[in-house]
C-alpha cells in the first residue's frame, strides 16, 4: 500500500509516522488484519474485570474469511457493535493483545506478520493469527458461552 503525503512523496510505511488520530480514512481502515477476534464474543468475570475471548462469532462475521457480511450496515444489525475509532481505540482494553490497532495505540510495532508488513493479504491466516475455521457463528452456539471459551494465540 503507498499513499501519498502533502509533498507528493509515497508514504510506504505510514504507520510508523502517523499517530492514528493522524491517519487517512484508507489508512486507517488497512491498519486491520483481518484476525476477526474483535468480532468474537467475549465474557468479563464481574469480579475482577477479565476478558474471556470465545470461540462464537458475531453472526455477520464469516466464519472462513473473517470478514463482516455486511461492514458498512454492521451496527444496523448488530447494535451492540463497538465500532472502533480514532476517539475510542485507546478506551477499549478488550482488543486482542495482537490488534494492531492496539499496538499502534501503545506505541509498538506492527508484528511481522500483519499485512502492511508483508505486502500479502493473506498473511494474518497463513501465521496462524486468524481465527478463520476456528469459530462458530452465534447462530450454531449453545447458550452457555462459557463452553467456548479459548485463549487464541498471542
Amino acid at each position: 500500500m503507498t499513499n501519498s503525503n502533502s509533498a507528493g512523496i509515497p508514504d510506504q510505511r505510514f504507520w510508523e509516522t502517523k499517530k492514528l488520530a493522524e491517519m487517512t480514512q484508507e489508512e486507517w481502515e488497512s491498519v486491520c488484519d483481518g484476525c476477526g477476534k474483535c468480532c468474537l464474543h467475549k465474557l468479563q468475570d464481574e469480579d475482577d474485570d477479565f476478558v474471556y475471548y470465545t470461540s462464537v462469532a458475531c453472526r455477520l462475521l464469516d466464519c472462513k474469511t473473517c470478514q463482516c457480511m455486511d461492514y458498512p450496515n454492521r451496527t444496523k444489525h448488530v447494535p451492540d457493535c463497538v465500532q472502533l475509532s480514532k476517539e475510542n481505540v485507546e478506551t477499549l482494553g478488550w482488543m486482542p493483545s495482537t490488534c494492531a490497532y492496539r499496538l499502534l495505540a501503545e506505541g509498538k510495532s506492527l508484528p511481522d506478520w500483519h499485512p502492511l508488513v508483508t505486502g500479502n493479504p493473506q498473511s494474518t491466516f497463513l501465521a496462524g493469527m486468524s481465527v478463520s475455521g476456528m469459530v462458530i457463528p452465534e447462530d450454531d452456539a449453545h447458550p452457555d458461552l462459557t463452553r467456548y471459551i479459548v485463549k487464541w494465540p498471542a
